[in-house]
């Protein structure tokens, strides 16, 4: 099918051939990767727009010893297309199939598990330390996009290898475009570096001039010396060669033969190197083109048409952004805050809304989280909308900046639960575990998307952090429940009444727990109790609970260690309360990839598995 492409099985194919054979093969690379991605939905556009540079790195390079780090990593499919894996893309991100990140369990040439934002070139700098210390052959390479670079943890990457020396090649992947538009200073000094070639022109035009002659290139040698004064006048602040890496750059991110040069030189420096390339997001496919951020992480869709597949489902996103556009109308004091997830966590119409009250900050989750914390200071009432998983990077400010202090900032945890295909990384259950044990902090989770915009109106009216979580997508079919009527710190809703079992759930578990049920309710009376507070809990309806029931089961879309179900637990056996307590939740383990329903039945957190558990519960 493919003329070139199937003669492509290891690394090293991509070697024999040349300029000319190569760009054939980065349009054969595009069709490919189009027509999977339309099949099994993926990250598309950050894909399309590093063909050329992955083609060059594997020309350049041996990846027998040489490694490569993919910043996020999920630029990485034409990697796993180069090495081995092109057969197992109809499969990709389902559960048993390939992964969208790179993984070092699939395959030896991926040299290092990426998944968050930021990482690559302290991952390459501590395995091109290794190697120096173990003697062993090898250049490191990390591929690090400009959104990415805005977070800090590359920064201080840059800082240490800048002034350590270490050997290392960092390929700057600038499309001006992280998952939404690249924000701040580093976003508008790329783009002085990009538009202005003044620099780059004098250099060749004075390179080329003097290096034709024995003299010349004596004059060349003897002004070396003042090169760094040239660039601070044409070019200001020259930033990556102040802080002691060889800057290489800008050059076409799509130009085979030129990356390729670039590349052939980088190897050759004695110390660190970043190589500048500008490429485009989306590159060869005109709707990627024209809609990067949509076609950055896309669902299955028509790839004639750009279209995706039809879809009517209100999300938990959704009706956040709805909501807080709301609020924000009569509570003048509300802001929104995102890191570069304006799109994502469902703020894009805020943004647009309200545009002197949003605030992107890039990737950035640490310095969000602590600038909410001014600005609640000041008696404003920030929101930060982010994913569960990417709260993660912020737990010291969580912590020491807004708790300790018990600052107004409420934090809007997206993606809470399980997210499906991402895999890994991406699943957000660890966030009850790591936030309910910090003091002033209180976390409260919506049963149905009904009940996201009177808890994200009560939060908004208290004076303490408030961390609200919720799911990827939207509710459960045919699932009758109604939204809360009255919420009040720490208490909880009875919603069914029952004899021997009670189920206490939280979040969208409850619909998970309310199916479960209707499927016995004919021949078991079970209770059902939505623990709409996580923390803190209701110790009081805990305490009818260990008077009336016989046996308990706890569900929430977490870890079980440190989790409710724990902590109802605990409660619980202090009161002796002597019948079975079973907590559901996922066991001590990284959650592959896969869709939400399988992953659901694995971990025994479906419809049928609840029920079975019930039942095992009450016939016992």
């Amino acid at each position: 099918m493919y003329k070139y492409l199937d003669k492509i099985n290891c690394p090293n194919d991509v070697k024999k051939l040349n300029g000319t054979e190569l760009n054939e093969l980065s349009n054969e690379i595009r069709e490919f990767l189009i027509d999977k991605v339309s099949k099994t939905g993926g990250h598309l556009a950050s894909n399309l727009g590093v063909v050329e540079i992955t083609l060059s790195l594997f020309r350049v390079f041996n990846l027998e010893k040489d490694k490569i780090v993919w910043d996020v990593g999920h630029q990485s499919y034409i990697h796993k297309i180069l090495t081995g894996r092109k057969d197992k893309f109809d499969n990709l991100r389902k559960y048993g199939g390939i992964s969208g990140f790179p993984k070092r369990c699939e395959s030896k040439y991926d040299a290092f598990d990426t998944g968050h934002s930021s990482t690559s070139i302290s991952a390459a700098l501590g395995i091109a330390r290794a190697k120096d210390i173990l003697k062993k052959d090898g250049h490191v390479i990390a591929v690090i996009g400009d959104g990415a670079l805005t977070g800090g943890m590359a920064f201080e990457a840059l800082n240490d290898v800048g002034y350590s020396k270490t050997n290392l090649i960092v390929i700057l992947n600038d499309n001006q475009m992280s998952i939404s538009d690249n924000v701040g200073g580093l976003s508008t000094y790329l783009s002085k570096v990009r538009l202005d070639p003044n620099y780059n022109k004098l250099k060749n035009e004075i390179n080329n001039t003097l290096n034709h002659t024995a003299m010349g290139k004596n004059i060349a040698s003897s002004i070396s010396k003042i090169k760094d004064s040239i660039k601070q006048l044409v070019v200001p602040s020259m930033l990556f060669e102040d802080m002691g890496l060889k800057y290489l750059g800008p050059i076409d991110g799509h130009n085979i033969d030129e990356i390729s040069d670039m590349l052939y030189k980088a190897k050759k420096q004695d110390g660190p190197v970043i190589i500048h390339t500008i490429t485009q997001k989306g590159k060869g496919y005109n709707f990627a083109e024209e809609n990067p951020n949509k076609f950055h992480s896309i669902a299955p869709f028509d790839c004639c048409s750009g279209v995706l597949n039809p879809s009517n489902t209100r999300t938990y996103s959704n009706a956040f952004g709805e909501s807080l556009i709301d609020i924000a109308k009569e509570m003048k004091e509300v802001v929104a805050v995102t890191a570069a997830m304006p799109d994502g966590t469902g703020l894009k119409k805020f943004a647009k809304e309200f545009p002197d009250r949003f605030f992107d900050v890039g990737i950035a989750e640490q310095h969000a989280t602590t600038l909410a914390a001014g600005m609640a200071k000041e008696g404003l009432k920030p929101v930060f909308a982010v994913y569960s998983t990417f709260l993660q990077r912020a737990y010291d400010q969580v912590l020491h900046d807004v708790c300790v202090q018990n600052l107004p900032v409420v934090f809007a945890i997206d993606r809470a639960g399980i997210v499906g295909e991402d895999g890994e990384t991406h699943q957000g259950v660890f966030d009850i575990s790591y936030l309910s044990h910090i003091p002033n902090l209180t976390i409260i989770a919506p049963k149905m998307l009904e009940e996201v915009k009177p808890i994200l109106t009560w939060a908004l009216k208290q004076n303490e952090p408030i961390a609200i979580r919720y799911p990827r997508g939207g509710d459960q079919k045919d699932i009758e429940l109604k939204p809360i009527d009255n919420i009040e710190k720490g208490k909880w809703d009875q919603l069914r009444d029952g004899q021997e079992v009670v189920v206490i759930a939280t979040g969208k578990m409850v619909q998970h727990a309310e199916a479960a049920i209707k499927l016995v309710d004919e021949k078991y009376s079970i209770g059902l109790i939505n623990a709409t507070f996580i923390k803190p809990i209701d110790k009081s309806i805990l305490d009818k609970v260990a008077s009336y029931y016989k046996h308990v089961i706890t569900i929430e879309d977490n870890v079980l260690s440190g989790g409710l179900g724990r902590e109802i637990l605990s409660y619980l056996n202090n009161t002796g309360f002597s019948g079975k307590i079973i907590n559901m939740g996922y066991e001590d383990g990284f959650i592959t990839h896969g869709d939400l329903a399988t992953l659901y039945k694995l971990n025994r957190l479906d419809t049928d598995s609840i029920r079975e558990k019930i039942v095992e519960l009450v016939e016992s």
